[in-house]
């Protein structure tokens, strides 16, 4: 099963919102939430596709080859790739009941792990939003990341303790679904944190942790300071807040700011190995998708979240052949073209 004919499938779905375009650009979704789309307008989300598609490549084939490395250490492992699932939550609002939480993480984490890359899981109003994907979490030994929503502290202390429980190599944070409303209309509000709120997250998880949500280089900077092992350079996929910039589009002064010091993931509107390249060039160190992955996940199970992450991973090593990169080391702003129409 890949992901074509996962996209086939999902379109009969009954309650599947998202209509698993050819072109996942936010255009045809903008404004539905409930569903799918971008805040408002829609430009978050579809600001984060086109940005990075305007993103040109240099070609070098005259260099001298070796096997192409694509593998990344992060989090005290190894993986094959630096292809991460995004984190999402409470799936029934958007995606319907064909799949419980842990049916959809389950899909995830295996198909990920099997692929090269791991999982983010989410985490929604219901108990079973966070309790079904910690199951799943447990039966791939911990090898994803459970992402914890700013909720009261309370509940955040006790769910980073189940994090703990499950031996989960890392715990994030989303902190920009304080924008979330559609949580608030189902009776359990969001709400921003301060930084001695995430100093106190950090210092309790007693594991790596990665704080989601992060567009600007002050945010960066008052992860870093809280002892965060890593940010995500999110705008939620264009959900919370109408107008952003693209995540591409901050990402370099972040990861000059940063300069080292931590992890940097980013999503937003990377839909192709070729994008996976771009990214890591302007100073990530891993991505992060999303919907497409949905789309996968239910339209396929874990067999099409295998071979979406195969997909990926073949693009990007593609994309490292024809532009001089035998690893992810090689990959820098060298590889971007930098001129002008």
């Amino acid at each position: 099963m890949n992901f074509i004919e996962a996209q086939k499938n999902v379109r009969n779905i009954k309650g599947f919102s998202c209509r698993a375009c050819n072109e996942c650009n936010g255009i045809v979704c903008r404004g539905e939430i409930p569903g799918v789309g971008g805040k408002g307008s829609g430009s978050g989300f579809i600001r984060n596709y086109n940005k990075i598609k305007e993103i040109l490549l240099n070609m070098d084939t005259l260099y001298t080859p070796e096997e192409v490395d694509t593998s990344v250490e992060l989090f005290g492992k190894t993986f094959e790739l630096p292809v991460f699932a995004a984190p999402i939550g409470g799936l029934y609002t958007i995606y319907g009941d064909k799949l419980t939480d842990y049916e959809y993480s389950k899909h995830i984490l295996q198909g990920c792990k099997l692929g090269g890359g791991a999982g983010f899981l989410g985490d929604g109003v219901k108990k079973e939003h966070f309790e079904g994907p910690i199951e799943a979490l447990g039966e791939v030994e911990g090898v994803g990341v459970p992402t914890i929503k700013p909720w009261e502290n309370e509940e955040i202390f006790h769910k980073l303790d189940r994090a703990a429980e499950t031996k989960a190599m890392a715990v994030a944070m989303d902190v920009d679904a304080a924008g979330l409303s559609i949580l608030a209309l189902e009776g359990k509000p969001v709400s921003p944190k301060s930084e001695v709120d995430l100093k106190a997250y950090v210092e309790h998880a007693k594991m790596p942790f990665v704080v989601k949500g992060i567009m600007t280089v002050k945010g960066a900077l008052k992860a870093l300071d809280a002892g965060a092992y890593g940010i995500v350079v999110s705008n939620h996929g264009g959900r919370v807040l109408d107008h952003t910039p693209a995540t591409i589009e901050v990402l370099p002064e972040i990861a000059k700011a940063v300069n080292g010091r931590m992890k940097i993931f980013i999503d937003g509107g990377i839909r192709s190995g070729h994008d996976v390249l771009k990214v890591l060039a302007l100073g990530a160190d891993a991505v992060l998708i999303g919907r497409p992955y949905a789309v996968a996940a239910y339209g396929g199970g874990t067999e099409a979240v295998k071979s979406y992450t195969e997909q990926i991973g073949k693009e990007l090593k593609d994309a490292m052949i024809m532009t001089g990169c035998n690893s992810l080391k090689d990959i820098d702003e060298n590889v971007i073209y930098r001129g002008e129409f």
